[in-house]
């Protein structure tokens, strides 16, 4: 065994976590296909496919009762955090079984029976929310933690400067993790920020920087993510910065840039799926019948998922003001 595949996950946990990453795959290649078709509505989409081992690696290591945050590239983080497919796909459709009653959509999805409290299409406009999540668990002595994923592009404005100077003053059990994918939109990291090594906004905040991963390795993130979510239920708060790439454009209706033709081949010749499946394959060589039926479980929840969300109802115009208070 080498040294890079050690883990203190089991073997079920392990298959669970391939099973999350192979299903977010199957589940935004589907979205895309709906949504080609007019199915999905909408002007964009965000897919998730090419960073599945930063979210589903970050997610693992927290508790169940931990709090989960992000932006509109939600669909993953949602499946990651435990949310059921059917409604999810439900929700995409804008179905009144979906986890948001059909209301949030892609862009908006929220499932609070798994303490996932959201996508916010206002880049950086759930910052400040992770804060104020984080200071009532802080308030409430509860011990739960809240991962909250940010987008590079979200790096440079007023909430992220906000959000994180408040969470080191009053020492919150915050991670913040800055998934970065390259590009805020179309435009570089490089282009757009003065310091790229984006982990070290930490040291501007007082708070604990935990550097640089590689977020196409499941592995790699699990590890600094654990490590992470320890310091933030003990001491205060924490950044990550992952080291990811998205494989579709900012959104579904976006063209692929040239630039990124070259540069994609080179990420998916270091696609998430393959390096776990082959560092699987590494920890227990008699694996492959169960990543088979890892594949073949995930392609029969697709199909069961779109059922659902198509045969189920479209929201009344009840729905319209219910949970509407004042």
């Amino acid at each position: 065994m080498s040294e890079l595949t050690k883990t203190t996950l089991t073997r079920a946990e392990l298959v669970e976590a391939y099973h999350q990453m192979v299903l977010i795959r199957r589940f935004e290649e589907k979205c895309k296909e709906l949504y080609n078709a007019r199915k999905i509505g909408g002007v964009y989409m965000h897919l998730y496919s090419g960073q599945e081992a930063t979210g589903v690696g970050a997610v693992k290591a927290l508790k169940p009762t931990d709090h989960v945050i992000t932006s509109y590239r939600d669909h993953g983080i949602a499946i990651a955090k435990g949310s059921d497919v059917k409604r999810l796909m439900a929700e995409m459709l804008g179905k009144r079984t979906g986890v948001s009653g059909g209301k949030g959509g892609s862009m908006h999805l929220a499932d609070v029976s798994v303490r996932m409290w959201g996508g916010y299409a206002i880049v950086g406009g759930h910052l400040p929310l992770a804060a104020g999540i984080a200071l009532k668990s802080k308030y409430s002595n509860d011990g739960d933690v809240v991962l909250c994923f940010v987008g590079d592009g979200a790096t440079n404005n007023g909430y992220f400067h906000e959000a994180l100077n408040l969470s080191a003053v009053w020492d919150l059990p915050v991670v913040w993790l800055i998934e970065n994918n390259l590009y805020g939109m179309g435009t570089p990291v490089e282009v757009a920020s003065g310091q790229p090594e984006l982990h070290k906004r930490a040291i501007a905040y007082g708070m604990q920087d935990f550097g640089r991963v590689d977020g196409m390795d499941f592995f790699a993130v699990y590890e600094v993510a654990q490590q992470a979510v320890e310091y933030a239920r003990t001491t205060g708060p924490a950044l990550i910065e992952a080291i990811t790439y998205r494989y579709e454009g900012h959104g579904v209706s976006d063209r692929i840039y040239m630039k990124r033709v070259e540069e994609m081949r080179a990420y998916q010749q270091r696609d998430p799926l393959l390096i776990m499946e082959k560092k699987l394959r590494e920890l227990f060589p008699d694996i492959a019948p169960e990543l088979a039926q890892v594949e073949s479980a995930a392609a029969a929840a697709i199909e069961e998922a779109v059922r659902f969300a198509e045969e189920s109802p479209v929201p009344t115009a009840e729905d319209l003001v219910r949970n509407v208070y004042a």
